[in-house]
Parts: C-alpha cells; sequence; structure tokens
C-alpha cells in the first residue's frame, strides 16, 4: 500500500462557526488521536484529502505544520449528505510495524449458477487485523457455479499474507438465495380471466 502525503496545519479555533470559516477555505477540519497522546486538531487540504480517501484503508503521511511528519490511517469520515463534500475527518496515529483493525471490501468474480440465483452479500467488508503499513485494499473470491443454499465463510476468503481474520471464521460473507417467483393473487388471476373473455 501506498502512502498518500498531506499537509495539514494545527488549529486552534473550534465550534461550528470556526469549521464553516475552514470548510470555506476549501479545507477540512480533523483530529488526530491514538497511542494514548492527546488529540491534535487538525486543519487539512479538502481537495487533496478527498483523492487519498478514494483508496480504502489509505496511509496518509501527514506532515504537521512542517515540522511532525506522522503516519495516519482515517477511522470516520463525515459527509455532507446531499452535496457529498467532506465536513470532517477521524485519523488514528498509526506507527510502522503496529497491527491495526480494519475493514477490507469483499469483491466478487465469476458468475452464479444459472436458475435465477440471488448473491447476498452479508458482509460488505470483511473485518481484518493487518500492519498498518500494509493494509489490503479488498480481497477477491470466487463465485462460480454456486447455486441456492451454498454459502462463503469467513476462512474460505483467501487473505494476504500478514493479514488475519477480524470475526469468527465460519461467519457467513456471501450467501446464494433462490430467486422467489412472485405469487399471483386471486384477484389478479380473475382479472387475467376477464381480460382474456
Amino acid at each position: 500500500m501506498s502512502e498518500v502525503k498531506i499537509a495539514a496545519a494545527t488549529r486552534t479555533e473550534f465550534g461550528k462557526g470556526a469549521a464553516r470559516r475552514i470548510r470555506r477555505d476549501s479545507k477540512v477540519p480533523g483530529v488526530l488521536y491514538g497511542h494514548g497522546s492527546d488529540p491534535i486538531h487538525l486543519t487539512l487540504p479538502g481537495h487533496d484529502l478527498l483523492l487519498a480517501l478514494r483508496t480504502p484503508n489509505v496511509l496518509i503521511a501527514l506532515d504537521i505544520d512542517g515540522k511532525t511528519n506522522e503516519l495516519a490511517i482515517p477511522k470516520s469520515v463525515q459527509r455532507d449528505p446531499i452535496k457529498g463534500f467532506l465536513e470532517h475527518v477521524d485519523l488514528q496515529l498509526v506507527t510502522r510495524g503496529e497491527k491495526v483493525n480494519v475493514e477490507i471490501y469483499v469483491h466478487t468474480e465469476g458468475e452464479l449458477a444459472p436458475g435465477g440465483n440471488l448473491l447476498e452479500h452479508v458482509l460488505n467488508a470483511l473485518p481484518v487485523e493487518a500492519e498498518a503499513t500494509h493494509i489490503p485494499e479488498s480481497v477477491t473470491v470466487s463465485i462460480e457455479g454456486l447455486t441456492a443454499g451454498d454459502s462463503i465463510l469467513a476462512k474460505d476468503i483467501p487473505l494476504p499474507s500478514g493479514t488475519k481474520l477480524g470475526v469468527d471464521d465460519d461467519t457467513v460473507v456471501l450467501q446464494v438465495l433462490a430467486a422467489q417467483a412472485e405469487e399471483v393473487t386471486e384477484d389478479e388471476a380473475e382479472g387475467d380471466e376477464a381480460a382474456e373473455a
């Protein structure tokens, strides 16, 4: 996983008014916490942060005020529900070699067996423990030929080396359901008969 470098500045103003002023300048208020240290309140460049957050579990190399360099991963991102712009971000301080708990996306490849089966993602993201500097972006699992009643458990998903499951081995991640045929009600059946007459 590559690191994304972002220049950040510490901030001393707090509250809604200060946050609005920060966002008006195309910046995002954030908090860096972890390792038992006091939280550091930051102002981050909005565009750079938005681009970085396109990568799941991105590792961010923060240059704080040009003096301190820290590694962090995003833990909570708040977006405007209508316009989608970033409102606030919580970052977790990490160190090289440290293990962190994150969720990685589960992608599927292949086709289900014929017959109108449906694939249900019981878990869209798989909780795992990985080294902070080697967090996988996603995992891919084959669903080729699966039929109704089949399921894929957490232990069936191939993980990159150094990554461990954060859930029980027998947790269902994907399952195949039989497509439900629509039941025809008596009213609909009578309507069809009247149309034919």
